[in-house]
């Protein structure tokens, strides 16, 4: 069965509203024939399948899904079979030495990159030299040389590039946003910021492909730029230096050993002690991760469940970071992967007060079939100078990423999506901005040395980000409830 293009009489999208999280109902735009704009994917693995969902889904009057492009013949297999189930029409498949005649044949409007990390840059470039549209998965490049590229390559081709960083959306985040912009606690002088991994989600990053630091960048790219990006946002401002250390101390072959295992070994599937060790993962037990992963390494070799414990791991598990920004404030970071429970805690100090928000999250393993971070429990506190402590109740959204998702999905696909007044579209400064201070962070981590912002990029713009009180001295806003 293939899906109508022509919505039915009367019906309604509803898109959630930008700044105050209330859903208004709009009517969708009927499209006739096949003038719904055109999307490729390149890259299969698990991140993909949430686009997919969308365009086949909430979105499947506003885009259609006429191609993918990946490695693995049997991943872009198991698109089929997840078409078919969606009632849509199978995208053309095509292997990635045919990604150019891809592009000839399908003439898509735009990609949606989610390959590894370091390959985002190769089809980010192509793209827009194909003048497509791109959206990319964070992190939008793992080091400096390919961030200029494509900074270079927006300005020679004049394309556009997105950069799907859902945690802007979550409802919760966009309400710190809010009230920082109230100017509730003056300006901000500084920012304390600690995430917390634990060994459920924080252990994942260790058995696959992001271990390798040449591919993810290491976890001060691949997840933090997630926080980076949020931190940029939230005080509308540029890092400008960076200091930082990190190490991998608890994946490590000696854990396993304190741990009561003879040693780690090449992965989950083949290990003799998987009945012992606590960290196993058993593929063929997960629908979602036999059917994108262990049905289809015979073709490529890539083996989902390797040991956390193994020695060739590049990446670190605990890291502290100290960003000055333009603007004056300080954040101090730290990320650490292996702890007893999966959040952060974020607090704010300004000049006339203190911000705190804290989450606790319920961790899963991606590419399984649960939702991806699902917020457990958090709050927000407001604490003036010399004035009592103010608790705020916090705005709550549903499915993956806290509620992000839906949301970033409609302000991408939905031409009818409102304006947003807290500009949480990113671009690719904003990705840049985001990545090259968990970029500056590595080479400290090399050298010992302080990074220069600067001294890593040319040409780095300043994002559409919101006026902040003092500063940008926009008109102040009033208090969210």
């Amino acid at each position: 069965m293939t899906e109508s293009t022509t919505p039915p009489v009367g019906r309604r999208a509803v898109i959630a509203g930008a700044a105050a999280g209330v859903a208004s109902a709009v009517a969708p735009k009927v499209y006739a024939g096949d003038s719904r704009k055109a999307y490729a994917i390149v890259g299969c693995g698990s991140r993909a399948r949430m686009f997919q969902d969308a365009l086949w889904g909430p979105h499947k009057y506003h885009g259609r899904l006429v191609a993918v492009c990946d490695t693995n013949p049997g991943r872009m297999a198991y698109v089929d079979t997840r078409a078919a189930k969606a009632g849509a029409p199978a995208p053309k498949a095509y292997g990635i030495a045919d990604f150019s005649r891809m592009v000839r044949e399908t003439k898509p409007d735009a990609l949606i990159v989610t390959t590894p990390d370091a390959y985002h840059v190769d089809y980010i470039l192509r793209a827009l030299d194909a003048g497509l549209d791109v959206i990319t998965e964070k992190p939008m490049t793992t080091d400096a040389v390919k961030a200029q590229a494509i900074l270079d390559a927006v300005k020679r081709t004049g394309g556009k590039v997105r950069v799907s960083f859902n945690y802007r959306y979550s409802p919760f985040r966009s309400q710190i946003k809010e009230i920082l912009m109230s100017g509730a606690i003056g300006d901000i002088l500084s920012v304390d910021f600690h995430w917390l991994l634990n060994t459920v989600h924080g252990a994942d990053y260790f058995r696959r492909w992001h271990g390798n630091k040449a591919i993810s960048g290491g976890l001060m790219v691949h997840k933090a730029t997630h926080h980076f990006d949020l931190v940029n946002w939230w005080l509308s401002d540029m890092p400008a230096t960076v200091n930082a250390t990190g190490k991998r101390q608890f994946y490590t072959p000696e854990m396993a050993r304190r741990l009561g295992l003879s040693g780690p070994h090449d992965r989950c599937h083949t290990c003799p002690e998987k009945a012992a060790c606590t960290f196993q993962l058993d593929l063929a037990a997960d629908p979602g991760l036999k059917a994108l992963y262990l049905d289809n390494e015979h073709h490529d070799g890539y083996f989902r469940d390797r040991c956390v414990f193994r020695p060739d791991i590049s990446i670190e598990d605990t890291m502290n970071v100290i960003v000055g920004y333009e603007g004056g404030a300080t954040l101090s970071y730290s990320l650490n992967a292996f702890n007893a429970w999966e959040g952060y805690h974020v607090a704010f100090n300004g000049t006339k007060g203190r911000l705190e928000h804290h989450l606790n999250e319920q961790a899963t393993t991606a590419g399984s079939g649960a939702a991806q971070s699902e917020a457990e429990r958090g709050g927000i506190r407001l604490i003036p100078l010399r004035q009592a402590a103010q608790d705020i109740p916090l705005r709550t959204g549903t499915g993956s990423h806290g509620g992000g998702d839906a949301v970033m999905l409609a302000d991408i696909f939905d031409p009818h999506a409102p304006a947003d007044p807290l500009l949480r579209t990113a671009d690719e400064r904003g990705g840049a901005a985001s990545i090259l201070i968990g970029v500056a962070a590595n080479r400290c981590f090399e050298t010992g040395q302080p990074v220069r912002i600067d001294s890593l990029v040319t040409g780095l713009g300043r994002p559409a980000y919101p006026p902040m009180p003092g500063r940008d001295q926009p008109v102040p806003m009033p208090l969210p409830a």
